[in-house]
C-alpha cells in the first residue's frame, strides 16, 4: 500500500538492541507540545507494488495468534516507560492491516488504558485494500473500537490501476468506499497522481468522481521514484517517463483548485480534509509530537528524562517476532536527538503543514527563538518572492513555496 501515513519520520543511527539508550524506565508524565500517538505496524500484504518501498513483505500464512502475543508485549514494554500520558490516536498501518484479524485489533485497543489515559474521541484508524475479502471485515473492525478508516484505493482507472501493481479494478475501489461509508463515519482514501501519459482532463475527471463519492479526507500524492523498488529500475532503463516538473506543478495546483471548490482544506501537501476531518494522528507526526511505534520496522519518537528519543523496530517479520518473544521487545535503536535535529526536524515536517510552524510552540519545544534557528536574509528574500509568510504568529510556506518545500528548507535551515 502507499501510504504516507504509514510510518511517520524516518530514523537513522547505529542499532542498540538494550532498550531506551540505557534510560532507566520514565516514571513521570513527560510535557508532549505535538501530542501522543501510537503507531502499529502490520508488516504482511497479499503482494507488494511496484512503487512500493515500506517495510512490506508477502506471507503464505501468518500466525495469528503469536502475532497478537508479540505486538502486546512491545506494546507493554513502550507503555509501561510511558505510563500515564494522555493518548489521542492509534494508527495501524502497514502492510495491510486489515488483513489481521479484529480480535488482534480489539486485543491491543483494551490494554491502551492499562497504561495512558485515553481520550473518549481517540481516533482509531485502520488501512485498507479495496479488495472484497476485506471489505467484509469492516463492521468487524468497527465493532471492536476502530473509527477511521484509510483505503489504498491509489487509483480509479484501471489501466492505470494495472501499471501501478494493484490487485483491483476501479469499480472495486469505488465500491470498497462506499461500503467503508456504511461502517465508518470517518473514511480516507489515497488516490496517485502525475503518472506516465496522464493529462490535466484526465486527472481532474478522475479527481471530481473521487470527490462525488463524498468522503471527508483524501491523500493525493504525486507518484515518486524510490531507490530499491522495481519501478526504480524501470525508470532508470526508460520503461517509462514521468511528466515534468512544471507538468507536476500543474497538476499539483489543479488538486488544490478541485478540492478547495469542494470544500477540502489543503491542510497538508498531500492532504485534504473537509472541516474537522484531519488526520489527527498524522498532525502528531507534523506538529513533532511524540508517538510510540511498534510492529516491524515502526519508528517512534519519544520524550523521556527531558530529552527527546528517536526508536526504530527490527524491520524483518521473523526477526522481529522472536526479538520480542525472547526480550518483549525488538527495538534495535534508540538514541537522542540532538538540538540541531530537532530543529531540522520541526522545519521539515511543520512546513508540509498549510498553517506552518507556530511561533509559540516552536520557541517552547526548542528553547531559543524562530529567528535564532532560521537565515533570516533567506526568509526575507523568500517572502519577497511570495514563498515564504513570517509573522507574529510563525513560519509558513505559501500554496506556491509548498511546490519547492524540499530546497526551501535546505536554504533556510542553518
Amino acid at each position: 500500500m502507499k501510504h504516507h501515513e504509514a510510518t511517520g519520520p524516518l530514523a537513522s543511527g547505529k542499532a542498540n538492541r538494550n532498550g531506551m539508550s540505557g534510560e532507566k524506565p520514565a516514571t513521570a508524565v513527560e510535557p508532549t507540545l505535538g501530542g501522543f500517538g501510537l503507531y502499529i505496524h502490520w508488516p504482511f500484504c497479499v503482494s507488494k507494488c511496484p512503487y512500493c518501498d515500506f517495510n512490506s513483505h508477502v506471507a503464505d500464512a501468518v500466525d495469528q495468534l503469536a502475532w497478537q502475543k508479540a505486538l502486546l508485549r512491545e506494546l507493554h514494554y513502550y507503555g509501561s516507560i510511558t505510563k500515564g500520558r494522555r493518548l489521542s490516536s492509534v494508527f495501524f498501518g502497514g502492510g495491510t492491516p486489515s488483513l489481521m484479524l479484529a480480535e488482534t485489533a480489539a486485543a491491543l485497543l483494551d490494554a491502551l488504558s492499562q497504561y495512558w489515559s485515553v481520550d473518549e474521541d481517540v481516533e482509531v484508524t485502520l488501512e485498507a485494500n479495496p479488495s472484497s475479502s476485506e471489505c467484509k471485515h469492516f463492521s468487524d473492525f468497527r465493532e471492536v473500537g476502530v473509527n477511521r478508516i484509510s483505503i489504498g484505493v491509489q487509483s480509479l482507472n484501471d489501466k492505470a490501476l494495472a501499471f501501478l501493481g494493484r490487485a483491483h479494478t476501479g469499480d472495486q475501489a469505488l465500491q470498497a468506499v462506499l461500503d467503508a461509508q456504511r461502517v465508518f463515519d470517518r473514511v480516507s482514501f489515497d488516490l496517485i497522481y502525475a503518472l506516465p501519459n496522464q493529462g490535466r482532463d484526465d486527472w481532474e475527471n478522475e479527481l471530481e468522481t473521487a470527490l462525488a463519492l463524498g468522503v471527508n479526507h483524501l491523500s493525493l500524492y504525486q507518484l515518486t521514484i524510490e531507490r530499491g523498488t522495481p519501478f526504480y529500475t524501470e525508470h532508470r532503463n526508460g520503461a517509462f517517463l514521468l511528466p515534468s516538473a512544471d507538468e507536476a506543478a500543474e497538476l499539483y495546483q489543479l488538486t488544490t483548485d478541485v478540492t478547495a471548490n469542494a470544500g477540502f482544506d489543503s491542510y497538508e501537501v498531500s492532504n485534504y480534509a473537509k472541516f474537522g476531518h484531519k488526520c489527527r494522528h498524522n498532525l502528531i507526526y507534523w506538529n513533532c509530537g511524540d508517538y510510540v511505534g511498534i510492529g516491524p520496522g515502526a519508528h517512534g519518537r519519544l520524550t523521556l528524562g527531558g530529552g527527546r528519543t528517536r526508536t526504530e523496530q527490527v524491520p524483518g517479520p521473523k526477526n522481529w517476532l522472536s526479538a520480542v518473544q525472547l526480550e518483549g521487545h525488538a527495538t534495535r535503536l534508540s538514541e537522542p536527538i540532538s538540538i540541531i535535529e530537532r530543529i531540522d526536524e520541526y522545519f521539515m515536517m511543520g512546513l508540509r503543514l498549510r498553517e506552518g510552524i507556530d511561533r509559540g510552540l516552536f520557541e517552547k519545544a526548542m528553547g531559543r527563538s524562530l529567528e535564532e534557528c532560521v537565515n533570516m536574509g533567506k526568509v526575507e528574500a523568500f517572502q519577497s518572492e511570495g514563498l515564504i509568510q513570517v509573522d507574529l504568529a510563525g513560519l509558513r510556506a505559501t500554496d506556491i513555496g509548498r511546490l519547492r518545500l524540499n530546497s526551501l528548507i535546505v536554504e533556510i535551515v542553518h
